[in-house]
């Protein structure tokens, strides 16, 4: 509880920190107004071999041009049953074109025990326009993790629109207690191809594909679960 109490007051700060910009902005140049943006990427039905999850992956942004507010959600539930939660509150500052340095909290609700960790990392547009979303992440007891995201769009028609996503995940040390193992934990591959009734929506139909490695896969087969896992997936993409 002190935790996720103290995790909760940072995010107020965090709060606190854009309602301040907001206030600047409406006192100063119109020319960099307050702007706002929440985009659901992916909210999508996952047939798999196991299980059959509802997934969601979300992240949105209030502030100026050059600084921002971030927030980032993704989570999973299966019959009901919450089995991941993870939320990011992050300031962004404008680093160079197309490129953002982010910095915050992460908080992992859910699998439990939860856990909590401080964020550093880099988003931003590639060459050859590769979206990356790159962050280190520093917990308690010594906990370390790095995240490595890419993704690409490939345009059929203006409305057609293939995207390949491929995210790893690296951990510092062994984390048994939610089934977590150092090293290369995990890797999850996806395609989804959509079609953007408008910009603002888009039902998807696609395959996702994950894959467990080292001493994760190993806390996974003890626990009587498959290290890898490929999925039909159906859902919609839609920002506001």
């Amino acid at each position: 509880m002190k935790m996720l109490n103290n995790f909760l007051y940072q995010l107020t700060l965090g709060v606190a920190f854009t309602a301040a910009l907001i206030e600047d902005s409406l006192a100063g140049s119109k020319d960099d107004p307050v702007l706002a943006m929440t985009l659901i990427e992916r909210l999508e039905y996952r047939d798999g071999d196991d299980q059959d999850p509802l997934f969601l992956e979300g992240q949105g942004w209030i502030g100026q041009d050059l600084r921002k507010f971030w927030y980032k959600v993704e989570a999973e539930t299966v019959d009901g049953e919450t089995q991941e939660a993870e939320l990011q509150a992050l300031y962004s500052q404008a680093v160079a074109p197309n490129w953002d340095l982010q910095f915050g909290l992460r908080k992992d609700f859910q699998p439990t025990p939860s856990r909590n960790w401080a964020v550093i990392g880099f988003q931003g547009l590639a060459p050859y326009y590769f979206e990356v979303d790159t962050a280190l992440f520093i917990g308690e007891s010594g906990r370390t993790a790095l995240r490595l995201g890419a993704e690409y769009e490939l345009l059929f028609t203006q409305r057609l629109i293939l995207t390949p996503k491929i995210e790893v995940n690296i951990y510092g040390q062994n984390d048994p207690d939610i089934g977590v193992g150092s090293g290369l934990s995990d890797l999850e591959a996806g395609l989804r191809l959509r079609y953007e009734i408008r910009r603002e929506i888009a039902p998807y139909i696609g395959v996702n594909w994950n894959k467990s490695f080292g001493n994760t896969a190993d806390f996974a087969r003890q626990a009587g679960e498959d290290t890898d896992d490929f999925q039909w997936v159906i859902g919609v993409r839609a920002w506001f």
